[in-house]
C-alpha cells in the first residue's frame, strides 16, 4: 500500500487534468454529435491520459532528478523525491508500454502527436537529450501537454486539428512550464541545472511568461473570439501574481485550480455548441 500510495503521489494527481483535459477538449471540438463523444476508442483516450502517461511523464522525470531533488523544496510537500524499488521501476515500464495498445488503434492522422508526445516524454528528461537542463528548449518541448488534444482531435475525426489551436495550446503549455520553474530558480542553480528560469532571471522570466499567455489568446482568439477573450486571463494574472506580495511558489500552486477551472469552461462551451449548433 505504501508503495501504490508512492505511485499516486509521484503521479501529481493536481496535475492529472493538465494532459486528460486537453484530450477531452480534443474530443468536443473534433466530434459533430453526442453520440461521437462516448466510444470506446475515446475511453481509452481519456483514461491513457488520465493515469498512465502523468505516471510515465513524472516516473521518468522523478527518475533522472532523483539527486538533485534533494535540493528542491517541492519534494518536502507538495511532491515527493523518487523512491527507488523494483515495484516504482516496473509500475513506470508497464505505464509506458501501455501506450502501445492505445497508439496502435488511433487512426493515422493520431499517430504524430502520439509519437511526438511519447518522444518529448522521455527526451525530456532522459540523458542526452534531457531537454529540461536546456534553456528554452525545456519551455519549447512543453508543447507536450496539448499534444492529446491532437490525439484525442485526430481519433475522432481522422484529420489534424486547426493549427491556431495547437499553436495557442503550445505557447501555453511553454508559458506555463516556465512560470513553474521560477520558484525552483535557486534550487535548479544550487544543484547546477540551467533552465529557462535560471537563464533569464525572475523579472525577464515573468515578461518572457506574459508574453508567452499574451501570443496564446492572441491565437485562441483567431480561432473563436471567447476563448481568446477566456485566455486573456493568463497574461493579467502573470503581471498580478508579479506585482502581488505572495511568494512565487504560493503563486503557482493556484494554477491547477486556475487551468482546471479555465479548461472546464472551456470544454463546456465547446458542448453547448455542439448540442445546440
Amino acid at each position: 500500500m505504501n508503495d501504490l500510495k508512492y505511485i499516486l503521489k509521484m503521479s501529481r494527481p493536481r496535475f492529472w487534468l493538465y494532459l486528460a483535459g486537453p484530450a477531452i477538449l480534443g474530443m468536443v471540438l473534433g466530434a459533430e454529435s453526442v453520440e461521437q463523444l462516448f466510444t470506446v476508442e475515446n475511453f481509452l483516450i481519456f483514461l491513457y491520459f488520465l493515469i498512465p502517461a502523468n505516471i510515465m511523464l513524472y516516473g521518468i522525470n522523478d527518475y533522472f532528478d532523483r539527486d538533485i531533488d534533494e535540493k528542491n523544496p517541492k519534494k518536502d510537500d507538495k511532491e515527493e523525491a523518487y523512491r527507488a524499488s523494483s515495484f516504482t521501476d516496473s509500475i513506470i515500464v508497464a505505464a509506458t508500454v501501455t501506450s502501445i495498445p492505445v497508439t496502435v488503434p488511433l487512426a493515422g492522422a493520431a499517430w504524430p502527436f502520439m509519437i511526438g508526445f511519447l518522444a518529448l516524454s522521455v527526451a525530456y528528461s532522459t540523458p542526452p537529450f534531457r531537454f529540461k537542463a536546456r534553456p528554452f528548449l525545456d519551455s519549447i518541448s512543453n508543447g507536450l501537454y496539448i499534444l492529446p488534444l491532437g490525439v484525442a482531435y485526430s481519433a475522432v475525426t481522422g484529420s489534424w486539428p486547426p493549427l491556431t489551436v495547437l499553436a495557442a495550446g503550445w505557447a501555453w503549455s511553454m508559458a506555463m512550464h516556465t512560470f513553474s520553474a521560477i520558484p525552483d530558480i535557486e534550487p535548479d542553480r544550487e544543484a547546477g541545472v540551467s533552465t529557462t528560469a535560471t537563464f533569464l532571471e525572475r523579472k525577464n522570466t515573468f515578461i518572457y511568461c506574459t508574453v508567452l499567455w499574451t501570443v496564446a489568446a492572441l491565437l485562441a482568439g483567431l480561432y473563436n473570439l471567447y476563448a481568446g477573450a477566456l485566455m486573456s486571463i493568463y497574461p493579467l494574472l502573470c503581471i498580478g501574481f508579479y506585482l502581488s506580495n505572495l511568494s512565487d511558489s504560493e503563486a503557482y500552486w493556484y494554477y491547477p485550480y486556475i487551468n482546471s477551472l479555465a479548461g472546464m469552461v472551456l470544454t463546456l462551451a465547446g458542448l453547448w455548441v455542439l448540442v445546440h449548433g
